[in-house]
């Protein structure tokens, strides 16, 4: 019988966890995951729809993210530290999946593809664009089969947005611009005091590879990690890796050329707010010219009045891209189905049919050996390079950065290279990174 822990006992140490006593019954897919909160529950949950994929063991630093999960599986193994289950399950597992906050998403990924384990991450890809270039190197180095969680990739929206653009149907793309009303970021120091760590919390481990620091209430965890820069990614993590998702798909682009951020610095502790962010691709078949500008606007921050009355008199949504091609303007709502206009000029033009497909099952059918993902860290790693250069040029106000993605370096900016990798405390390091 499977030793289920409570509380108490996820968080005491040392523990025994013990191992499989017999291999599952073929055609089996056996998931690890790290994280039960959250998105990670979203995720776990997803992928247990699949009739063929059972969860055998969980790595979560809080045991207060566990009722859900012990509901849903009960008979699934706790691990209180990440490293631990991987030592102790490796062998009893197939993939992976990993949930928790943007800056532990590298090395438990990274961790799981040295095992020989395909991984399925939450986007973004990783906290820094080292972390990117490695994650896409090892899986391709492995021949695993991975997946990012944009799981509306493999939406009918973006299906038919993709196809559009590839067939034309408004010229050769001038310009893109995305953007996103969320607000992951703050102005204001965090308060200088240290809070009691919660009963079900090992807050060092939450920490993982970044500096120790005092626990702040409502700080960091559960939530408002995405607005710090040791733990987060700000907007452009949480949606950029969404929205700039078809922008990447229907132009084909690979990494950046530049990146200029024209609003505020980030403080110190936290991402910036009203991000505007001017990025500069290499052109490709479908846009018009040797490159092609892709501007971001995230918070307050929206496009100029001039580029909002290209939508007529549809309002822009809080979310979305406006494709400005040579023949015609497309909108792309997140998450709705394209609007082409002029509207009289497209009233009748005739649009593709998709399907939308589970990207979370897609997964697993490919590491079942039926079929491929579609957003493999080969796809999604130039993406979330791109998605990561925006925060990163927003420490640089108002200065081209000129990037060289072969080289891993700003050609321009000693001080920029100093972000492109993240430094892991001691004892943290991870084999790879």
């Amino acid at each position: 019988m499977p030793l289920l822990l409570d509380r108490r006992t996820v968080l005491a140490a040392p523990f025994f966890v013990r191992q499989l006593i017999s291999a599952p019954p073929s055609g089996q897919l056996r998931l690890g995951a790290f994280g039960a909160g959250g998105m990670a529950f979203v995720t776990i949950d997803v992928l247990l729809r699949h009739p063929k994929v059972k969860l055998v063991c969980v790595a979560e630093v809080d045991s207060a993210k566990l009722d859900r999960l012990k509901v849903k599986c009960p008979d699934a193994r706790v691990y209180p530290d990440w490293r631990q289950m991987l030592a102790k399950e490796k062998r009893n597992i197939d993939a992976v999946c990993v949930g928790t906050p943007d800056h532990m998403h590298a090395p438990m990924a990274m961790s799981a593809m040295r095992l020989g384990l395909p991984v399925y991450q939450q986007k973004p890809m990783a906290h820094s664009v080292h972390e990117v270039h490695m994650l896409t190197a090892m899986a391709r180095q492995k021949n695993l089969v991975t997946q990012m969680g944009i799981q509306i990739h493999s939406a009918r929206e973006y299906q038919t947005a993709v196809e559009l653009i590839q067939g034309g149907a408004i010229g050769k793309i001038k310009e893109v611009h995305s953007f996103s009303e969320k607000k992951w970021g703050d102005t204001d120091p965090l308060p200088e005091r240290t809070d009691p760590v919660p009963s079900t919390l090992n807050w060092d481990r939450w920490i993982g590879v970044a500096q120790p620091r005092a626990f702040i209430l409502d700080a960091y965890h559960p939530v408002n990690w995405r607005k710090r820069i040791d733990f987060g990614t700000a907007t452009f993590g949480d949606m950029g890796c969404h929205i700039l998702d078809p922008v990447f798909g229907a132009l084909g682009l690979a990494a950046p050329l530049s990146v200029r951020s024209e609003g505020a610095a980030p403080n110190g502790q936290s991402w910036a707010l009203h991000s505007v962010i001017h990025y500069v691709f290499p052109g490709t078949s479908v846009t018009d010219g040797k490159t092609v500008p892709v501007t971001w606007y995230d918070g307050d921050a929206r496009p100029p009045e001039e580029i909002q009355a290209l939508a007529g008199s549809l309002q822009l949504p809080g979310q979305g891209s406006l494709f400005v091609g040579t023949k015609g303007v497309m909108l792309l709502p997140h998450i709705a189905m394209p609007v082409l206009l002029p509207e009289d000029q497209f009233k009748d033009f005739p649009m593709p049919r998709h399907e939308t497909v589970n990207h979370y099952h897609q997964f697993v059918e490919a590491v079942m050996g039926n079929g491929k993902t579609t957003t493999g860290f080969d796809y999604s790693g130039p993406l979330t390079e791109a998605v990561l250069l925006g925060p990163l040029a927003t420490r640089f106000p108002k200065t081209t950065l000129e990037w060289n993605s072969a080289k891993l370096k700003f050609t321009n900016s000693p001080a920029a290279n100093h972000h492109v990798r993240t430094k892991y405390r001691e004892g943290w390091k991870v084999k790879g990174l």
